[in-house]
């Protein structure tokens, strides 16, 4: 059988692979590469970048990028044989991650080129990846005696296998319920274009009627939109009951049981390499300095945030009140009065500006903004394979037209579709012997799609995510470092790397750049400039509600993995209930298992590290007053954070990058500022 994932190919050959390639390919380069660390170890004693370093990364790399795009497929096209070969190799590649950070041999030979002469001919991002890799093998637990050893690793294997039955279980419980309806009364409220939606989504399926469905794009304007408000709580209670022992399908995929595994295993491997708790192991690799230091932060805001957030709730209840006869608010009317006060305060709403985000105009007034900012020309290629036939290619070309990086464009919702929107690697730069190897994104998002001959119609908020999952993209694709291990974001402190993507977001709310990516579907009319007051206006509409349910779910999970105990466990839903108590101004009804599907921190890589959010939003509001400052498209400002923070990856400290790009350390004032929050 030849095997696509065993190729060298340029792009991923999607297309072409099986759920059957998946495994022997992996088992084939895993057997590669210990064979390969044995036989650089044997031919050496002497060890240096060029005789270790260099191969290693490029065994690493063709690992990487023979994984990648299974990785990527599970979570786009997923299927049950493609998750089943998913599933087995997470074991087999946890096993050889442990293996090879735990390689007495091989930690030897880096300590011994740390220790050496030839590490002081080594430019700055070569040392990162030395300093970094010594660091990675003390957290696989190097110095452990063998029994701990293989205790480590075991526990890395469970948390992997667990994880991705966490996200498994949050997946299906999303594509397993839709709610059918035959009376078109019960739509009432909702915008043409969510029913026209719901249409689609019924014909797709061969059902009649209209069918919602718990994605977001169909979820999210019925919480909005519905008048009836048994339908509201219906969608509600499924949606914050996913894989959980409440709502519609209690039981079914219940994750209850996995967090507690998973916090459990957590806290021991945390334990074995000597920290106290998860989250100071968590802390290891970010800027933050310590645990105390980040609830500090976390408090603070929200003590800055609470007494915004009862006065922006007082005002929501007396609305409803006073001009709906509505005094028992409950968690599923929030949305749907907040949107009508909305209206009456700014006469503006998430629907009235779709017509004025087509897909088309967006993308290219993406393209354009940063070709303002950074002298980047994006180009369209066709003809290229993709694992589906809504996803488009582009390439990256620099002011002297040189190619800089490539990305795949994944849009739009769609069942076997993990929800919400990422960007992930598919090629990391690094510099070989041919010559250099570019980098390549993908950007996954789960937008409404088109419907009927009409393109698709983004929300401002849709559009926000897309640029924000765009400056992600950017960081990854204009690096100029050429070692796999600190180029684009790899090796960027885990609470530094949401600062290209969250400053990407402010052009989203500028006139100069509105007017590029934004242009009424039938006649390209500009939106016009009263409405555009009204948005501005309406930027900071219960922004402090806002900001205190981020700081919510960052204090939950710091602190379940902070106050772990073996005596009383995680204690998950008592400690949200407890943080809510102390952060949220409005209660959450108490079926509400939001822990279940937060997969951030059960399935992804935010676990005791959702405070990122909020700590690299410090560094972005800061970043971009050095725009309105100068000027939001000054390319000399431009050029700076180019050369200062996208192009360094994670050679350097994230603080010293900032500080040589604004001339001084972070102030909380602009985000403040931005948030409607300042004094």
């Amino acid at each position: 059988m030849t095997n696509p994932l065993l190729e060298q190919y340029a792009l991923p050959p999607f297309s072409r692979i099986k759920p059957e390639h998946i495994k022997p390919a992996i088992e084939t380069l895993l057997a590669e590469s210990r064979q390969l660390v044995e036989q650089l170890l044997q031919q050496n004693s002497d060890y240096t970048w060029d005789n270790l370093v260099e191969p290693l990364e490029a065994m690493d790399d063709r690992i990487s990028r023979a994984w990648s795009p299974v990785s990527h497929m599970n979570s786009v096209v997923n299927s049950e044989a493609l998750r089943d070969a998913y599933n087995e190799c997470l074991p087999i590649l946890s096993e050889y991650g442990t293996e090879m950070g735990q390689h007495e041999g091989l930690y030897r030979a880096h300590r011994q080129i740390a220790d050496g002469d030839a590490y002081q001919q080594l430019d700055s991002a070569q040392k990162k990846v030395i300093d970094n890799a010594l660091r990675d093998f003390r957290l696989s637990g190097i110095e452990l005696d063998k029994a701990n050893r293989d205790r480590y690793k075991a526990i890395q294997q469970e948390l992997s296998r667990l994880t991705a039955h966490y996200s498994d279980n949050v997946l299906d419980a999303t594509n397993a319920w839709h709610r059918q309806i035959m009376d078109e009364s019960l739509l009432a409220g909702l915008p043409v274009s969510a029913r026209s939606l719901a249409m689609q989504t019924a014909k797709q399926r061969g059902l009649e009627g209209w069918i919602f469905t718990l994605e977001f794009p169909s979820y999210f304007p019925v919480l909005t939109y519905a008048d009836n408000r048994e339908l509201r709580e219906e969608l509600y209670t499924a949606y914050v009951t996913r894989a959980s022992d409440q709502g519609p399908q209690a039981g079914q995929w219940d994750n209850t049981g996995i967090m507690e595994q998973i916090m459990a295993l957590r806290h021991e491997a945390a334990e074995l390499l000597q920290y106290s708790n998860y989250a100071e192991r968590s802390l290891a690799t970010k800027m933050a300095e310590s645990t105390t230091q980040v609830m500090s932060f976390l408090e603070d805001l929200a003590q800055r945030s609470k007494p915004a957030a009862q006065r922006e709730l007082q005002e929501l209840s007396q609305f409803a009140r006073e001009h709906h006869g509505r005094d028992d608010l409950q968690a599923w009317d929030i949305a749907y009065y907040s949107e009508k006060l909305r209206q009456q305060k700014h006469a503006i709403s998430q629907e009235e500006l779709k017509p004025y985000f087509p897909e088309p105009r967006v993308v290219s007034g993406l393209f354009s903004i940063t070709e303002k900012l950074y002298g980047l020309q994006i180009e369209a290629v066709k003809g290229i394979d993709t694992w589906h036939e809504d996803v488009t290619f582009y390439r990256i070309r620099d002011a002297a037209g040189a190619l800089r990086g490539e990305f795949y464009l994944d849009l739009y919702a769609r069942p076997h579709k993990r929800g919400g929107a990422w960007m992930d690697e598919c090629i990391s730069r690094r510099r070989h012997a041919e010559g250099l190897q570019l980098p390549v994104a993908y950007l996954t998002c789960n937008f409404s799609p088109p419907i009927g001959d009409e393109p698709a119609l983004f929300t401002h908020d849709e559009v926000i995510t897309l640029f924000h999952e765009f400056g992600h993209g950017l960081h990854h694709m204009l690096t100029q470092i050429d070692y796999a291990g600190v180029s684009g974001i790899s090796g960027v402190a885990w609470d530094a790397v949401e600062l290209p993507s969250q400053f990407m977001e402010n052009w989203c709310w500028e006139r100069e750049a509105l007017d590029l990516f934004s242009g009424h579907f039938e006649t390209g009319e500009k939106i016009p400039e009263v409405l555009y007051q009204r948005m501005r206006q309406a930027k900071n509409f219960q922004s402090a509600m806002q900001m205190l349910r981020q700081l919510e779910f960052a204090i939950f999970d710091l602190r379940i993995h902070r106050d772990y105990s073996k005596e009383s466990g995680a204690r998950i839903h008592d400690t949200l209930n407890e943080v809510r108590k102390q952060i949220a101004v409005l209660q959450p009804p108490a079926f509400n298992r939001f822990e279940n599907g937060f997969t951030h921190i059960f399935g992804g890589g935010y676990a005791a590290g959702y405070y990122s959010y909020k700590w690299a939003e410090v560094l972005s509001a800061d970043a971009f007053s050095a725009f309105e400052e100068c000027g939001i498209f000054d390319r000399e400002t431009g050029n700076k954070f180019l050369k200062c923070i996208l192009e360094k990856g994670g050679s350097r400290d994230p603080m010293e990058l900032f500080v040589e790009f604004r001339g001084r350390e972070p102030s909380i004032d602009a985000l403040l500022r931005h948030s409607g929050l300042a004094a």
